[in-house]
């Protein structure tokens, strides 16, 4: 039986949550395998007092699939949902990369090895065992990266996730990856892995190391481990649009989150509401060239 939790629809700015209004969701998130189908997804049954569903990365092709005769539909945001092909091998997919990019990874990566006395120093961890150490150690890491401090989304340090992650250990589907200088860990990546698709899951660095590019060299040294890997099919960046994102991906889907929620007035009421905050920030986004407009939402994004 499908579960409808209480979730948070948030009026937000950049980073920054300004208040939300919490409705009772049955989510329906895509797999990446799910979003290259290039078929709709099948919702599961609403519960009674479920206000909807919230459907993330479907390919934009598939909305009109999905909205109903009835209720209310409504595209939260549009992104693309980015992958690498992990079967082509590390040096085709870094020869597939811009000269700059190339050029730039190589000299970020020198200078760091510089640092660590000649040598770049990425640690790889995949049993049960390696992977409690790669906690203890990231979360030292995660504790002061603005993913934790600002968004709430450092590496969790639960003994749930502890156990799932060692579960996935056990099973051979999980990534762990360390970056150290002077050995002291500086950056960290985790990725879980489910029927060869490899998630970009928690990622995070030491704030005092940012303009060495930490998480771009530990990602470059992560994908040699996962060329080198036959297991290793895909690589999902999931939701969300970014530079490093599309400079590291081979292909990418469009895609957006789209609600689907029961036509009730306080539903009605959410969604009007939603659609003029966002259309607001869009017209801001617009206008963030003029240098008044400009400062004040550098400083609303801030906090």
């Amino acid at each position: 039986m499908s579960v409808a939790e209480r979730w948070p629809l948030k009026f937000q700015i950049g980073a920054r949550t300004l208040f939300s209004v919490r409705r009772r969701l049955v989510r329906v998130p895509l797999e990446l395998r799910d979003v290259l189908s290039g078929e709709a997804p099948a919702l599961p049954p609403l519960p009674r007092r479920a206000d909807g569903w919230s459907v993330t990365s479907l390919p934009e092709p598939l909305l009109d699939a999905l909205r109903p005769e009835r209720g209310i539909a409504f595209v939260r945001q549009h992104y693309t949902r980015y992958h690498t092909d992990l079967t082509t091998g590390f040096d085709a997919w870094f020869a597939g990369l811009s000269g700059n990019a190339r050029s730039g990874l190589k000299r970020k990566a020198k200078k760091l090895a510089e640092a660590n006395d000649g040598s770049l120093d990425v640690r790889t961890y995949r049993t049960p065992a390696e992977l409690a150490e790669f906690h203890g150690l990231a979360r030292r890491v995660a504790a002061r990266t603005y993913q934790e401090k600002l968004l709430g989304a450092g590496l969790p340090d639960t003994t749930a996730f502890r156990a799932g992650m060692q579960g996935k250990g056990a099973a051979g589907e999980a990534f762990g990856w360390l970056l150290f200088v002077g050995g002291t860990p500086i950056a960290y990546l985790y990725c879980p892995m489910a029927q060869g698709d490899v998630r970009y899951d928690y990622v995070g660095h030491d704030p005092a190391w940012s303009d060495w590019s930490p998480g771009s060299v530990l990602h470059m040294e992560a994908f040699r481990t996962l060329f080198a890997d036959p297991v290793a099919q895909r690589f999902d960046f999931t939701e969300g649009e970014g530079q490093h994102k599309r400079q590291f991906s081979t292909g990418g889907t469009p895609c957006a989150d789209l609600l689907l929620l029961r036509g009730t007035i306080a539903n009605r009421a959410t969604v009007a509401g939603l659609r003029a905050f966002d259309g607001g920030v869009a017209r801001v986004k617009r206008a963030r060239e003029w240098p008044v407009v400009g400062r004040l939402v550098a400083r609303v994004r801030r906090g």
